[in-house]
């Protein structure tokens, strides 16, 4: 996966978020719903996944490391970065 590759997944992800976030303005019934919840933070961390994987790869291109060795890092250790 090159640097188009996962900017066109961040594209992707983002347009599919902004559906999530756009969903009905009305409250859902009880029961409904929880998919889209659901399937927002799996964007959300996909997304931060995926900015993180982009990230590896600039940086180790920046000091002449071959980009292609940056690897997806879990959820975990992506979500628990400080801004």
């Amino acid at each position: 996966m090159d640097n188009q590759d996962i900017l066109e997944r961040i594209k992707a992800l983002v347009e599919e978020e902004h559906v999530l976030r756009e969903g009905p303005a009305q409250p859902a019934a009880a029961g409904t719903g929880a998919p889209d919840i659901l399937r927002l933070q799996q964007v959300e961390q996909q997304l931060d996944q995926c900015w993180d994987l982009l990230r590896q790869r600039r940086a180790k291109r920046d000091y002449g490391e071959n980009p292609d060795e940056a690897e997806v890092r879990p959820v975990s250790e992506v979500e628990g970065y400080q801004s």
